[in-house]
């Protein structure tokens, strides 16, 4: 299955009174480690928002199994889950760095949506609106069945 380790300091700024990261930086982890993710595979971001199409969370979960605090590194495993021409979904694991004890776990879904036009905030099959993108993400879900 494809993956991509994407790695980061925990900053003090993501803490909370508990000295602790507070739970929603994470929901924003996953979103830097799905951008590299997506980036790193050959299908970025910033090529679906020149299309003119974007692609919103339609749901975010996250699992917190241990605390991560400054100072901390941490790595983030992400992978693509599931893709049906019209929505994609994610997994991602944070482990510390040092220890490799997993930290957090989830998985985001999206859909991609036209952002400009007579259509805009409609769906739009990735298939037929950006038909290299789409073949790319399939090229990745067919190593993920060998």
């Amino acid at each position: 299955m494809p993956t991509i380790i994407y790695t980061r300091p925990v900053y003090y700024y993501e803490t909370d009174r508990m000295d602790c990261v507070h739970h929603s930086n994470y929901i924003r982890w996953f979103e830097e480690a799905r951008i590299q993710f997506m980036s790193q595979l050959g299908f970025p971001y910033e090529g679906l928002e020149a299309a003119g199409i974007v692609s919103p969370v339609l749901s975010a979960e996250a699992h917190y199994h241990t605390m991560c605090r400054f100072g901390d590194t941490v790595e983030i495993l992400t992978g693509l889950e599931g893709y049906s021409r019209t929505r994609i979904a994610f997994f991602y694991q944070v482990r510390d760095k040092a220890t490799g004890q997993l930290r957090c776990d989830g998985r985001t879904n999206h859909c991609f949506l036209l952002q400009t036009g007579q259509r805009a905030g409609r769906p739009v099959s990735l298939h037929k609106a950006m038909p290299a993108y789409h073949q790319r993400v399939m090229v990745l879900l067919e190593k993920e069945e060998s």
